[in-house]
């Protein structure tokens, strides 16, 4: 009797070890539109958080988030003024050249001090 008991219990492990296996495996592969639709909303987020280290924003403010925040903030007041149209050229020129450097491997520190000695 003892002997089945362990054998049951033993096929019980292997069993729920198995179907959390194959709920992982398909959890990895799932393609509901809510789930492509997540999938892509972290990729596009992973992809934001990536432009702020780019610009070297975790070094400059000693990780500091309210710090970040409040510059995005004055980002967001800057383009909801008179004078939207200027900062967007102005900023959209600085992060095509930096993009540029990064592209050619160099750091954008580089980009900073070439703007310094023109």
């Amino acid at each position: 009797m003892h002997r089945q008991l362990t054998a049951t219990r033993t096929a019980l492990r292997r069993n729920r070890a198995a179907r959390n296996w194959y709920q992982a495996a398909r959890a990895r592969h799932d393609m509901r539109t809510w789930q492509i639709e997540r999938r892509k909303r972290t990729r596009h987020l992973i992809e934001l958080g990536g432009l702020v280290v780019k610009a070297g924003l975790i070094e400059l403010t000693d990780d500091d988030r309210a710090i970040i925040l409040g510059a995005l903030l004055w980002m967001a007041d800057k383009l909801q003024s008179d004078q939207d149209e200027r900062a967007r050229a102005l900023w959209a020129v600085k992060g095509k050249q930096a993009l540029e450097t990064a592209r050619r491997g160099e750091h954008p520190a580089v980009l900073q001090e070439r703007n310094d000695q023109a």
